[in-house]
């Protein structure tokens, strides 16, 4: 599209506002390259707490009610659940509205090519937010990996334990959708924090070749369970091999401001290595992010190191993008198509057995 960025502060509604609004909020707030004009949700005590930070915004329970409302929006934050995400994000978009979605963009291919066709039917932007992609430790990972400090990158792997005990509450709502994911083979581990971990492998290191994997099966509860024991391993275009490894320890208490997430990144060059520690929970207390190179330990104490920093920055990434149009958006509709590639390509190796799968070939 013929994109025309705005000289003028956005109006901005946001669509959604359960627990991932208190993240995603973030990157607006005290923010002059915006103003929040509308809070949309369903549930009456949501919008009148919402409404505190935006008092004067207008409080919808549906898109259709801000459509008929005659409010002005240029942009919307949406933070629907994820079996609403393409009905909402078309529903937004036919509206006249440029979308920053919260991950995953969506189940299966044929929603997404259904999002793509009515961004490009209306003439506007779809942006699938990954907030991963702004987390300081990481982009100095990649800084590091692309400088040559470690040689030529030999291996990659990252590794995740989900944990039952600490971080915030999420009301029983959240699980409800996640459950109905669930239903339909999208499990919390894999599917919607996976998302990420599959999108900072493609950050990293380009496109992905081939997949292979095993996807495990914890039951907590019926109807509830958890896709680990779980091992993922794949091939970039560029032949740099990676691997994460999923776990679940429900017996775990894990110190988090946010979720009960473990989270560990390591990449091997031919004269050394470098990891980030941590990210969503307060797991392994040494510095975020060392680098080993000519034998000698580098500690990295003073990066940014708190998750919700990443949404801010995401946040106000959109928002100045939506200002000047410049740069990559992070990612784009299209670009988020290939994430979603990759996690059907694990599913799809899985179900026959592990065997390799080109998740350009996944339909």
């Amino acid at each position: 599209m013929a994109f025309a960025p705005y000289n003028r502060p956005v109006r901005a509604a946001f669509v959604g506002l359960g627990r991932i609004y208190d993240l995603n909020v973030r990157g607006y707030v005290g923010n002059p390259d915006v103003e929040v004009v509308a809070l949309v949700d369903p549930d009456p005590e949501r919008r009148a707490q919402r409404q505190a930070d935006w008092p004067d915004a207008a409080t919808f329970p549906s898109i259709t009610e801000l459509a008929a409302s005659g409010v002005e929006v240029d942009a919307v934050e949406s933070l629907l659940p994820i079996p609403l995400h393409v009905e909402g994000v078309e529903e937004l978009l036919q509206n006249g509205w440029h979308v920053n979605c919260q991950k995953p963009m969506c189940n299966d291919l044929a929603g997404a090519r259904r999002m793509l066709k009515a961004a490009e039917a209306n003439d506007r932007i779809l942006r699938i937010m990954e907030n991963y992609l702004f987390y300081q430790p990481l982009h100095k990972l990649k800084a590091v990996a692309e400088s040559g400090e470690i040689g030529d990158i030999v291996g990659y792997h990252m590794k995740m334990v989900g944990t039952g005990l600490g971080g915030w509450d999420v009301p029983w709502s959240s699980f409800e959708w996640q459950m109905e994911q669930m239903k339909l083979g999208r499990g919390i581990m894999v599917f919607d924090d996976g998302w990420h971990k599959l999108s900072t492998a493609i950050w990293l290191f380009g496109p992905i070749r081939e997949v292979r994997a095993w996807i495990g099966n914890t039951v907590i509860g019926d109807p509830i369970f958890l896709d680990a024991p779980t091992m993922i391993t794949w091939e970039h275009e560029n032949g740099v091999r990676g691997g994460w490894d999923i776990t679940v320890a429900p017996d775990m208490y894990l110190r988090s401001d946010y979720y009960t997430n473990d989270e560990r990144w390591e990449i091997t060059g031919s004269k050394g290595f470098a990891r980030v520690n941590r990210c969503t929970g307060r797991g392994i207390q040494q510095p975020v992010m060392e680098v080993y190179s000519a034998g000698e330990m580098r500690s990295y104490h003073a990066l940014d190191d708190d998750w919700g920093s990443s949404f801010r920055d995401s946040g106000r990434h959109w928002l100045n993008w939506l200002q000047t149009g410049d740069g990559p958006l992070l990612w784009s509709a299209e670009e988020a198509v290939d994430v979603l590639r990759f996690a059907l390509a694990a599913y799809e190796s899985s179900a026959a057995g592990g065997i390799g799968v080109d998740p350009r070939q996944v339909t």
